[in-house]
């Protein structure tokens, strides 16, 4: 009987949501009235509202350098989040015909108003703004997306696989979609892209939300995106195409509580422009300064000639289509390919099992290659249920696919975050110190107990330094299987030595604990290895008290070794398997699911 009450609760969100869908008519009536309201004025019709722009120019020079046997493109790499929120905001005024933009998550934050904003303002002056976004995080508010239906004809919205075809989804409906259209509600568009002029693009891990522009004062993504230029920016326009003519992708106006709002309003409704902050107000000054922008960007721009580009279809999400995708299909051609060194950074290290078999057969080679991973500790992540998966199979990633693996504290010392822009105080109320600021005593001053937490989001690789990847791709069992996913491959030596070094500044002793096998027990050493390998091989329960491993930190004065030096005792203190983490809830939490929860990885 227990089952019966959540049964009709499951009911009554169906009925609630069959009761939400228009009808053919309103669909027509709530478009009308969109298509209606729609303005056509251009504000500023002539040349001379164009932003001369270096950066759209690298497209253009790219494209003129290439030849059918040699392409040329000019790649920037986007470490710090307000440099990558930067060239955003630029290109965005300096386009000139179209902009496509592609993204998961889109809030209505400082960072949201900004790059809308500016959106808005394209169309307006005569470009052609086209905006997807997907349903679960993309700007879900019916006002917000019923006012920009109506907006202008130069700007389109469309929302991906809407759940119950609605912009925002109630947590019983929600609820509902997870018991009853499980695979249907997870199937979502992880890609991320702006396509300007169809010549220059950024792409890459970033959300458009305060957190991945170092924007928000509590928790800021560490995160990685490219700003590419050349003919590979064609083959990123035709996948956007897929995906905005998929049949998933529906225009904003048929979705059923955007259509109720513009037909109760006979269009939009009347929504207060927002109050724009100062950062806004000063990051829109500053893109508006193009040699400004290139000199502040210009220093981590490479001139590499192949670039490839591998995204997912929508049709990853047919009924009949397979699972793996061909993202995660190049991605394991890459690293099956890798001679002598791997870097790979994701945060959240939960991997298939086919990514297992493609490690545990280059971990048995006569040669075996060196493989280094950058990812998030429990105190840094944003998911601490992945965390546990993590942490789960410890043993099999150190020992079994010889994983080095590295986790981001949440406090880092030398992390490309840039403090001022955060908001974030210290705990006596004094601006935070820079990254690079030192005590005379103790050395580099971390970003620790001033409130402001950081966590990885970037998914990149690196191929025995002469191959980069940089994209949205996890590298996890929902990117296979559920997300659409994409990213670029740079074939080059210059650029990919750039981005291991960025990616072993993440690892660095400051700002990641070493992950190792704890110490053995004085007695009873290989029987507690057994049980515990035991314990892990369980479909569900995984309750062994004694993990394999643990977190290590570098003692002072030593410098960094690999686990199993012969000083490696010596020069690294054991400081448990959650450090920075209070024996609060979330540490039990992440026991109990790590116990618990294995038939989770899948979506996780």
């Amino acid at each position: 009987m227990k089952g019966l009450p959540r049964l009709l609760l499951v009911l009554f969100a169906l009925q609630l949501s069959a009761c939400a869908h228009l009808s053919r008519e309103q669909k027509l009536q709530a478009s009308d009235y969109a298509e209606h309201a729609r303005s056509s004025a251009i504000t500023c019709p002539s040349e001379g509202c164009v932003l001369p722009s270096p950066l759209l120019d690298l497209g253009d020079a790219a494209y003129a350098r290439t030849t059918p046997a040699a392409p040329s493109h000019a790649v920037i790499l986007l470490d710090h989040g307000q440099d990558s929120l930067l060239a955003r905001v630029h290109l965005i005024r300096s386009a000139r015909h179209t902009i496509d933009l592609q993204t998961f998550h889109f809030d209505s934050d400082d960072a949201g108003i900004l790059v809308l904003g500016e959106l808005k303002a394209a169309a307006q002056r005569g470009v052609k703004v086209r905006l997807l976004l997907d349903q679960l995080g993309g700007l879900a508010d019916p006002d917000v997306q019923a006012q920009l239906a109506a907006f202008h004809e130069n700007f389109e919205l469309r929302v991906y696989n809407p759940v119950f075809d609605q912009a925002r989804v109630q947590p019983i409906e929600f609820l509902a979609g997870m018991l009853l259209h499980f695979r249907d509600l997870n199937q979502r568009m992880h890609n991320k892209v702006m396509i300007v002029d169809g010549r220059v693009a950024v792409i890459g891990g970033r959300n458009i939300q305060d957190e991945y522009f170092d924007w928000h004062d509590t928790y800021d993504y560490r995160d990685r995106d490219l700003l590419v230029a050349g003919p590979v920016t064609a083959a990123m326009a035709s996948n956007f195409d897929a995906f905005w003519n998929d049949h998933r992708s529906l225009h904003a106006a048929v979705l059923a509580d955007v259509g109720k709002v513009l037909i109760a309003n006979h269009g939009p409704p009347a929504i207060p422009e927002p109050v724009l902050s100062a950062r806004v107000l000063a990051m829109q000054a500053a893109a508006l300064d193009s040699p400004a922008v290139f000199a502040r960007l210009s220093p981590y721009l490479f001139e590499v000639g192949r670039v490839d580009f591998f995204a997912d279809l929508p049709n990853k999400h047919d009924a009949a289509m397979q699972s793996r995708s061909e993202a995660s299909k190049a991605l394991l051609n890459l690293v099956a390919s890798t001679q002598s060194e791997l870097i790979l950074q994701t945060p959240y290290l939960v991997m298939s099992r086919q990514a297992r078999g493609v490690f545990r057969s280059m971990h048995h080679r006569e040669q075996a290659p060196l493989i280094y991973v950058s990812t998030n500790s429990l105190a840094a992540t944003d998911a601490f249920p992945v965390y546990a998966m993590s942490h789960k199979y410890k043993r099999l990633y150190l020992r079994e696919l010889g994983f080095e693996i590295h986790e981001f504290k949440p406090f880092p010392v030398s992390a490309p975050i840039d403090l001022a822009a955060t908001g974030a105080t210290a705990d006596a109320g004094q601006p935070l110190p820079a990254p690079k600021d030192y005590d005379r005593d103790k050395g580099p001053v971390p970003l620790k107990r001033a409130g402001l937490r950081i966590g990885l989001h970037a998914k990149c690789m690196v191929i025995d330094e002469r191959i980069g990847v940089v994209g949205s791709h996890n590298f996890d069992p929902r990117s296979d299987d559920y997300n659409t996913e994409s990213m670029v491959v740079i074939h080059d030596t210059r650029f990919a030595q750039a981005l291991a070094a960025s990616i072993r500044g993440d690892m660095a002793p400051e700002n990641a604990w070493l992950i190792a096998p704890r110490a053995k027990l004085p007695v009873l050493a290989q029987l507690n290895y057994n049980l515990g390998k035991f314990s892990e091989k369980l479909p569900i329960f995984d309750v062994w008290p004694l993990p394999y491993a643990t977190s290590y930190e570098l003692k002072p004065g030593c410098q960094p070794l690999h686990p199993g030096a012969a000083d490696f005792d010596k020069c690294y203190d054991a400081v448990g398997d959650f450090p920075e983490v209070n024996l609060s809830l979330k540490s039990i939490y992440t026991r109990f699911l790590t116990a618990f929860g294995s038939s989770l990885i899948p979506i996780l």
